[in-house]
């Protein structure tokens, strides 16, 4: 951790779980003006960490006959997906990215097409509705057909769930998430935040957006309407290990609803790279080391992985308070920096007590993208 924050990231911390051992630890700083430190229990923007705790809320109401995996979600949101795509996309291919739906983050931020942050700074404050969101996204080309593979993932699936949950249960999703999620799993520091400001010890996160801001800015303070069900919550490492031990341990959904959830299917994720992907679950596979469980996801100016082994004895969940820190090169490719390696190295460190293990696939390996 420390060889992360000397490469280059102001602050990283975690927590780690070996056969009911449990190490925290933090490195750098929370604030670059003040040198405010960073521990291991502050809260965090988790961005798409959400979309598992939205997956298995919609698989409680699967197992209670509400919602059929293979139904069209045309017949539940006829209003907002209408027509042919209404009666192809069926709401496991929202759960597992296979919809065909383009994410509509790049329509709500539209000065990221022009590599500006001016649209970073408009939103801030900005209430979106989902329905809103979820326009942006069905009006947009399509990312491919309903159910074809490799999927593509996007977040306007998620607003979807979100949508589906509150039209079935009857309560706005957040709440019943809140309630039948976050309040099962017996965490004490996750939530929907109810403004722009996150409650408790947190740290500031900073947005360089490829270089675009230099230095880079504090977007900590932001509205998470733009994001909702698919990457909106709240979380510590604590929390996220306690959550996924409880997921993948059958206490938060049945034993067939999370055979169902591991059922995957190769997805291109946000950064181009492809990964398995199942119901609001990710798996990685490292030959020697295991295969893992779980989710990464960016915000803005935050990032969070947390992964857990398949027989539950291994977790890892890091945070970290920079993103976007590579500048493009002259073709406007990203280039390779200094902490992607540092990162690297902790992460095989956290989950396989050895920093150079190699992944089955390079790209198999999270790299913090929303």
């Amino acid at each position: 951790m420390d060889d992360v924050h000397r490469a280059g990231m102001p602050g990283v911390y975690a927590e780690v779980r070996d056969a009911g051992q449990t190490w925290r630890g933090a490195s750098g700083v929370a604030d670059v003006r003040t040198g405010r430190p960073v521990r291991p229990d502050m809260r965090q923007r988790v961005g798409s960490i959400t979309k598992t705790f939205t997956a298995a809320a919609i698989m409680q109401q699967v197992e209670q006959g509400r919602i059929q995996l293979d139904a069209p979600i045309g017949d539940y949101l006829p209003q907002l997906v209408p027509g042919e795509r209404g009666k192809k996309i069926t709401v496991r291919m929202l759960l597992n990215n296979t919809s065909g739906l383009p994410d509509y983050i790049r329509y709500a931020f539209p000065s990221l097409q022009d590599m500006s942050r001016e649209s970073l700074d408009d939103n801030r404050l900005r209430q979106f509705r989902p329905a809103e969101l979820i326009e942006l996204g069905l009006t947009a080309p399509p990312a491919g057909e309903p159910g074809a593979t490799p999927g593509v993932y996007s977040n306007t699936n998620y607003l979807l769930l979100g949508q589906l949950l509150e039209q079935v249960t009857g309560t706005p999703a957040e709440e019943y998430i809140t309630r039948n999620i976050i309040e099962r799993a017996g965490l004490r520091h996750t939530e929907f935040p109810a403004g722009p400001r996150i409650k408790g010890p947190h740290s500031r996160m900073y947005e360089a957006l490829w270089g675009l801001i230099d230095p880079p800015r504090d977007y900590s303070v932001y509205n998470m309407s733009w994001t909702g069900t698919g990457a909106a919550l709240v979380s510590t490492m604590e929390d996220l290990n306690r959550f996924y031990s409880k997921l993948l341990g059958g206490k938060i959904v049945n034993r067939s609803s999370l055979a169902q959830m591991q059922r995957t299917v190769p997805v291109i994720a946000l950064d181009g790279t492809t990964i398995e992907y199942g119901l609001g679950l990710h798996k990685v596979t490292i030959p020697g080391c295991g295969t893992f469980w779980g989710h990464d996801g960016t915000v803005w100016g935050a990032g969070t992985l947390s992964l857990t082994r398949a027989d539950g004895k291994r977790q890892m969940s890091v945070a970290i308070n920079l993103q976007r820190w590579n500048k493009p090169d002259s073709s406007g490719k990203p280039q390779h920096h200094p902490i992607d390696d540092a990162l690297e190295t902790l992460r095989r460190q956290a989950m396989c007590g050895n920093g150079n293990a190699q992944a089955e696939n390079a790209s198999q390996v999270p790299a913090f993208v929303p």
